[in-house]
Parts: structure tokens; sequence; C-alpha cells
């Protein structure tokens, strides 16, 4: 297990575990959304871009995520790799990244990363609408206190 940099071979492989991910932190809503491959969604693709990604590497990529000063803007697994530790080992390593508080933004319906994301001390500070795809949806912006480590 390795999480290191991005490096531009890795692009296809980020894509690809965005195409199965993306939709699963939207299970929860009510209404349908479409998906919009991240190369196709230049909002999305540009916070990205200019964020620092880590990809957490299982012989072979297996997840990654993005960090722009204390923000979390990407924490992705693929589906293969859920369920064992993957995700809480990146964040881990994600935190190690940010000196300050860090902040996130999570669907407010999907509980399982809001709980993954608590347990790191994260509470909800706000609630807003957000939208995927031009399709409303309800979002929470959670904050973890500066660690004194």
């Amino acid at each position: 297990m390795n999480i290191r940099p991005f490096e531009q071979t890795d692009y296809p492989l980020v894509l690809d575990i965005y195409s199965k991910s993306k939709l699963d932190e939207l299970i929860y809503e009510s209404q349908e959304f479409k998906f919009l491959p991240l190369d196709q969604d230049a909002k999305r693709l540009a916070e990205l871009q200019e964020s620092d990604i880590y990809v957490f590497d299982n012989n072979g990529v297996i997840g990654y995520g993005a960090v722009f000063g204390e923000e979390i803007r990407a924490l992705f697994i693929h589906p293969s790799g859920r369920g064992k530790g993957f995700g809480q080992t990146l964040l881990e390593y994600l935190l190690t990244k940010i000196s300050g508080a860090a902040s996130l933004y999570v669907a407010k319906t999907n509980a399982p990363a809001k709980a993954l994301y608590e347990k790191f001390g994260f509470i909800v500070v706000d609630e807003f609408e957000a939208s995927y795809n031009g399709v409303p949806v309800c979002a929470n912006k959670m904050m973890r206190a500066a660690s004194n480590g």
C-alpha cells in the first residue's frame, strides 16, 4: 500500500474511479442524477486540477484524494476497494497535508461518508443547496478544528 502524489499517467485511472464512484455519493437522494464524466465537468475538473492530488496505490490505483489549501476536495475509492479501510487511510493521509482547520463538502444524505468524517472530528457547520449536473442537491459543509499535532 502506497499513497503517492498524482502523476499524469494516473489520469485515466482517476477518471475511471470517478466514473464508478461519483453517483454513489448521491444514491440516498430522492431524485435521480445523470452521470457527468469528470473530464466533461469543467468546474469539478478545474477544482481538481488546481489541487494537490494523491493516489492510493494498492497494486494498482484504488482511490484518490485532493487537497486545496485547507479543503479536502476529493476522496474517492473504487467500489472494489470499499470496506477495506482504504478511505480511512487516505483521509488520514490527506489530513496530514492540512496545517489548520480542515473543511470538506458532502451531500447531506451521504450518511456513510459523513460517519467516516465524524470519526475524524468533522462536524456539520452549514447546509446549502448545491447542484450536480444541473440537479439541485442539499449539501453540508463539514469542518474539523486544527490539530494540535
